[in-house]
């Protein structure tokens, strides 16, 4: 069966909500139900009929087409199914998900994968700044699952992660990693300044370094660690190229000692 097809008529006057638009909240409504779905705004009340062309298909299969970065919590509490984006998307995509497939064929804004606890994201084109962090007063960030990303990452990304895994083929801003409190943050490219700032646990690798290191890290020499070995071949079926990155000989240093300092850091070993 064909997927469900929404595409976007013309660019939004203002952000629209796209958080219903998820296999679990369509499963059984009609193709009138689902065009009278309201997409939440700031100014005026529109309907999803409104904003979009549908094409009623498998509802558990759902693509969007239209690059807009003005489409904002895509995939929201997403719990299965694959939900497709044909261009770029706003701000909170994938927050909270718990299961299914989630790709983007384009950008996306800041705050994706939001208290993530499960599923997959894959982006084809750059993340924006707190990929995987918290809302002002949560406590923790990502929480789980898998969260792939081709091109390059904002700032603060993987900030309070708690679970889950994070992979940036490209480069990364500053304090990558920040305040982590588990997990894994893997950047292919080279990373913004203090990566791993006030870490407490959690494990970070840097396959080119990063622009500036915080002297609360303590060196611990030059590795060629199975547990890397290993990382490498779970990490692989999901990215080569960062695969190949832990392949290598690795420097690792823990911290952040201004914290907990139960973290560790991995740089290439000429650093």
């Amino acid at each position: 069966m064909k997927p469900t097809v929404l595409v976007l008529r013309a660019r939004p006057p203002e952000r629209l909500d796209l958080s219903p638009l998820v296999p679990h909240r369509l499963a059984g409504q009609s193709a009138a139900g689902i065009e009278a779905i309201e997409l939440q705004t700031t100014r005026h009340r529109i309907c999803l009929g409104d904003a979009f062309h549908l094409r009623l298909g498998d509802v558990d299969r759902i693509r969007i087409e239209g690059d807009c970065d003005r489409l904002d919590r895509i995939g929201e509490q997403m719990t299965g199914g694959e939900l497709m984006v044909e261009g770029d998307a706003g701000i909170g995509l994938g927050r909270r998900m718990s299961g299914g497939r989630l790709t983007v064929k384009g950008d996306v804004g800041p705050l994706a994968a939001s208290g993530m606890r499960g599923g997959r994201i894959e982006i084809f084109g750059n993340a924006g700044d707190r990929l995987g962090g918290p809302l002002a007063g949560e406590t923790a960030g990502m929480r789980g699952g898998m969260v792939v990303v081709r091109g390059n990452a904002g700032e603060r990304i993987a900030d309070r992660m708690r679970r889950g895994t994070i992979i940036v083929e490209g480069r990364a801003g500053p304090y990558a990693g920040s305040r982590m409190i588990a997990g894994t943050l893997i950047v292919r490219r080279r990373s913004g300044a203090l990566p791993g700032y006030l870490m407490a646990r959690g494990t970070i690798i840097l396959g080119e370094g990063a622009e500036e290191l915080s002297p609360t890290f303590v060196d611990c020499g030059i590795h060629d660690l199975l547990a890397l070995r290993l990382l490498a071949n779970f990490v692989a079926a999901q990215s080569r190229k960062a695969a190949a990155s832990l392949r290598k000989r690795l420097r690792r240093l823990a911290g952040d000692m201004a914290a907990l300092g139960h973290g560790e850091l991995f740089i290439p070993e000429q650093e």
